[in-house]
């Protein structure tokens, strides 16, 4: 499967700027994975760190239900990979599968779409408990963008590791 990656928009909203960059550093994990199997999804970057590709889609998967659904929606849920809110749980790959991993990830994100959508206006203000502050949805879809941002940049290394494929 091609996973398809349009760039942010040049021209729009602020809005359809925000989604369509963070759609596009969505696809960008998507294609740092693609075609590879679970064994080398699950390639560790180096001993002691459990950081690997399927890692890093089991995180993003936290950064979104976190971000959109409890902070956002206020939905009293438990992360997706910890019932006691251990972030570092997710990163620890060494069991998981691409088919799980990928299949929450994508249901999370389903989720952010849905509720950013829904979302009156990016002005929209909500307590995120964490940093005991109000934040806007503003903030919200920048922050989960600069942290695909940030692990996609892990992720370019983490692939030239396994196979030696580099760019995009």
């Amino acid at each position: 499967m091609t996973v398809e990656r349009a760039a942010g928009p040049l021209t729009g909203t602020e809005r359809e700027t925000l989604r369509g960059f963070l759609d596009f550093h969505r696809a960008t994990l998507a294609m740092k994975c693609e075609g590879l199997s679970d064994d080398e999804l699950r390639t560790r970057s180096m001993p002691p760190s459990t950081l690997s590709l399927l890692g890093l889609v089991r995180h993003m998967a936290e950064v979104e239900r976190t971000w959109f659904r409890k902070v956002v929606a206020g939905e009293d849920i438990t992360l997706v990979y910890s019932d006691v809110n251990d972030y570092q749980v997710a990163y620890d790959a060494s069991k998981a599968t691409r088919e799980d991993a990928f299949a929450k990830w994508q249901a999370e994100v389903e989720h952010a779409r849905r509720i950013e959508r829904e979302a009156d206006s990016l002005d929209t203000v909500v307590h995120a408990a964490r940093w005991d502050a109000d934040v806007s949805l503003r903030l919200v879809m920048m922050h989960v963008t600069l942290e695909y941002a940030r692990h996609n940049g892990h992720a370019d290394f983490l692939r030239e590791g396994i196979d030696g494929v580099v760019g995009a």
